[in-house]
């Protein structure tokens, strides 16, 4: 449209010149400067219904385990006279071979399963961050041994190094979350040297280091927030890979030692009960299908969230 007098600019309304293929939310949402960057993450985070899904599922989860032994009139471990019965008002996962009520047993596991598994991933974190961290800023000689002895590490199959420490130690919590952290860090330690490598010698990095700054110093005020991101994917996706592990050797018989409960006990005890009571493999196996489902989808969600072009 030509402008050609000011009576024409006088009959200009501002429908006019309304965006084109965009939503005023939107735009308005982008063009506010004061939204950080974690915020622009977590509103990019929630429009992943799956994943909000994921972490409204883990928060019950979380929830059922801490409350539920407390609360529940029957401990995991009491035996009640009541042997394999259905599901009912009752009990309503039934009970075990042993009179004991699996409700309460299931979110037992679920405390002693939750706890291997984050506890397993915060010892991963801690030395695979500065496992790599470290690597990363000397360089050199020094970051060539150290991933040399990462990569012979890694070279030997997990599972197996998990299985034979877990013969030499004895099954236990303990021993259980010392086997799953032993070589677990590696796939961290990698990460965080790659995030070191492409900040290092970035001009504030390099200005920290001359004056005079330590190498804790630069982890702690450089290399952890700049790698923030990748490092809370990996944990977010190295948790569920704990608890998988753990109950697949708790499943073998390598796990926690009865009557402690945990969700890969419960399987393997129920598996013996397949036909007869399909209840006591089913609702261990089912939650710790759900809680892996949803820490997967937690973890693609923040990936997608910290990385937009990576959004399908």
């Amino acid at each position: 449209m030509i402008i050609k007098s000011e009576d024409q600019i006088e009959k200009l309304s501002p429908e006019m010149f309304e965006i084109v293929g965009g939503r005023h939310e939107e735009t308005d949402r982008l063009a506010d400067k004061s939204v950080s960057f974690w915020k622009e993450v977590m509103l990019r985070f929630c429009q992943n219904k799956l994943a909000v899904f994921g972490v409204v599922a883990l928060i019950i989860i979380a929830l059922m385990a801490i409350f539920v032994p407390f609360l529940s009139p029957y401990s995991y471990r009491e035996q009640l006279g009541i042997y394999n019965a259905a599901p009912s008002a009752a009990h309503w996962f039934g009970t075990d071979d042993l009179g004991r009520d699996v409700f309460v047993r299931v979110w037992q596991g679920a405390r002693i399963s939750l706890f291997i598994g984050i506890t397993a991933a915060v010892i991963d974190l801690i030395i695979g961050v500065l496992w790599g961290s470290i690597s990363g800023l000397y360089g050199g000689r020094v970051d060539n041994i150290m991933m040399r002895i990462a990569d012979i590490l890694s070279a030997v199959p997990y599972l197996l190094v998990v299985i034979i420490l877990l013969v030499v130690l004895k099954s236990g919590l303990l021993p259980m979350i010392i086997a799953l952290s032993i070589t677990g860090w590696i796939n961290m330690a990698r990460i965080v040297r790659g995030e070191v490598l492409s900040i290092k010698n970035q001009e504030y990095v390099l200005a920290a280091r001359t004056l005079g700054a330590s190498t804790w110093h630069l982890i702690k005020k450089h290399i952890i927030p700049n790698a923030l991101g990748s490092i809370l994917v990996t944990m977010t996706l190295t948790i569920p890979t704990a608890i998988f592990t753990e109950s697949f050797l708790s499943y073998l018989g390598l796990g926690v030692p009865a009557p402690t409960a945990s969700w890969g006990t419960m399987a393997s005890e129920g598996n013996s009960a397949l036909t007869s009571a399909p209840w006591r493999l089913f609702f261990p196996a089912l939650f710790i299908s759900l809680t892996i489902f949803s820490f997967n989808a937690v973890g693609d969600g923040l990936r997608d969230a910290l990385d937009p072009k990576l959004r399908k």
